[in-house]
Formats: structure tokens, C-alpha cells, sequence
């Protein structure tokens, strides 16, 4: 099996902290390939942000998702996410798609450990998006400058931890989604101090893309997520033309 991870975001420090928890999570056999966005932004924060990131994902996804069994967004807001199911025959899966899904497997409330004030708004929206607004009790998140996007764990250790039992204790979650590439692989290393399980968005994705690819699922030919329709196009670069030109 071999999976495409995605960073949307430009930094080479938090591809590897992806990286570093997609290994730990995946099965022996499983391979992983990891790109990261020639384009965009050093972290996502905002919805604007989330578009061009989408670009950056769609390219590289065209280029590359042909040689895999599944593709992963590998960022907390999953931008792109549906418009490449649109286009791809494989399963793609998101971040918070996933670890939204395993949460409520876990639990009946969950809250989500973020690293701005600022990106709490676009991880509102996603949850609404997946229809599970009524079962998020809170969004916890840092609330002061990140020195480095790579070393948010080490930098705000105790304040992350603080924030995961604040949510328990006064917000009443059952399950915390440690949120955000940046943060990935902390849910693995605090759990035990945790009195509620933690998701994070990395390990669920890949899980979730080895049991849909074990499944094989047919590729959808009608309904919303049918292939887009073929039509005149240009200035696209090489891996969406030959994705376009493919189109039915």
C-alpha cells in the first residue's frame, strides 16, 4: 500500500513532524510518500490562506497521486479535500475529516487543541462542514506569539497540556483533537497524562486511508462527487493538464 501525505503548508519542519507520525502510525507494509507545498504559506490560519494551499495541494496531487493507493491533506482545515475526490479515482482523505471521525468513536462531545486565536474560526466552519457542530464542546487554543512553527510542542508544552484538561474539566470533552500539522504526534506523547483519549489528525488519516484502501472501493461515477466535466482550459501547469485532459 502507498500513500501520498500532503503538507499544504511550506514548512519543511512540520513535513517532518508529519512525517514522523505517519510512520509511527502506519502499518509495516505501508509506504509513505511525503511532499511539501512549493507555494503558500509557513502555517495556515485563515480561509484565504486555506485557498492557496488548495492550489498547492491540487498540483501536487495531480503530479503525483497516480503512482498511490491514497492521497492525504495533511492539514488541519483540509483544503482541497472534495474538489480532489472530484478528480482523483482514489480515496483522499483530510485531517480534520479524520479526526473528526475517529472522535466520535471515542466519544459523544469532543473539544479541539489549536495553536491560534486566530485559526479558530476556520476550524469552526470545518466542523459545521462535517455536520458535527452540536457535538464539539469547545476549541481551546495558544494565545500568544509561535517563535518557530517546528518547535510549538517544546515552546508551549505546559500550556498545551493545560489547555487539553481545561477542556475536559470545565467544557466537559470526552475525546481532545490535538489540532494543526504543527502539533502532530503530541497526542501520542501525552495520552497517558490525559484523563480522556486524544486524536490526532495525522495518525487517524493514515488509519482511516489503509482501511479505505483495503476495502477498494468503486470509484464514484454519479451523485455530487462524479468527475468534473470536461472543458476548454489553459496556463495550468503540467500535472493539472494531463489530470484535465484525463476528465471523461
Amino acid at each position: 500500500m502507498k500513500l501520498l501525505i500532503i503538507n499544504p503548508n511550506i514548512s519543511e519542519s512540520v513535513t517532518a513532524l508529519i512525517e514522523k507520525e505517519a510512520r509511527l502510525a502506519a502499518a509495516p507494509d505501508t509506504e509513505i510518500t511525503m511532499l511539501t507545498a512549493p507555494m503558500g504559506v509557513a502555517y495556515i490560519e485563515t480561509r484565504f490562506e486555506a485557498m492557496i494551499a488548495a492550489y498547492a495541494v491540487a498540483e501536487l496531487a495531480a503530479t503525483h497521486a497516480a503512482q498511490h493507493d491514497a492521497v492525504i491533506v495533511a492539514a488541519f482545515g483540509d483544503p482541497g479535500l472534495e474538489g480532489l475526490r472530484e478528480a482523483l479515482d482514489i480515496p483522499v482523505l483530510g485531517m480534520t475529516e479524520s479526526a473528526l471521525m475517529s472522535a466520535c468513536m471515542l466519544g459523544k462531545r469532543f473539544s479541539i487543541i489549536a495553536i491560534s486565536r486566530r485559526i479558530t474560526a476556520w476550524y469552526r466552519d470545518m466542523v459545521e462542514r462535517n455536520g458535527l457542530i452540536d457535538r464539539l464542546a469547545s476549541i481551546r487554543c495558544l494565545d500568544e506569539p509561535l517563535r518557530d512553527i517546528g518547535s510549538v510542542q517544546d515552546d508551549h508544552a505546559a500550556r498545551l497540556q493545560a489547555l487539553c484538561e481545561a477542556a475536559v474539566s470545565e467544557d466537559g470533552a470526552d475525546v481532545l483533537i490535538i489540532a494543526g500539522a504543527p502539533l502532530a504526534g503530541l497526542a501520542r506523547s501525552i495520552k497517558q497524562s490525559l484523563p480522556v483519549p486524544a486524536v490526532d489528525g495525522v495518525s487517524s488519516a493514515v488509519n482511516h486511508a489503509q482501511s479505505l484502501v483495503s476495502l477498494a472501493p468503486a470509484a464514484a461515477r454519479a451523485g455530487s462527487f462524479a468527475k468534473p466535466p470536461r472543458k476548454d482550459f489553459k496556463n495550468l501547469p503540467p500535472g493539472l493538464t494531463q489530470l484535465l485532459k484525463q476528465l471523461p
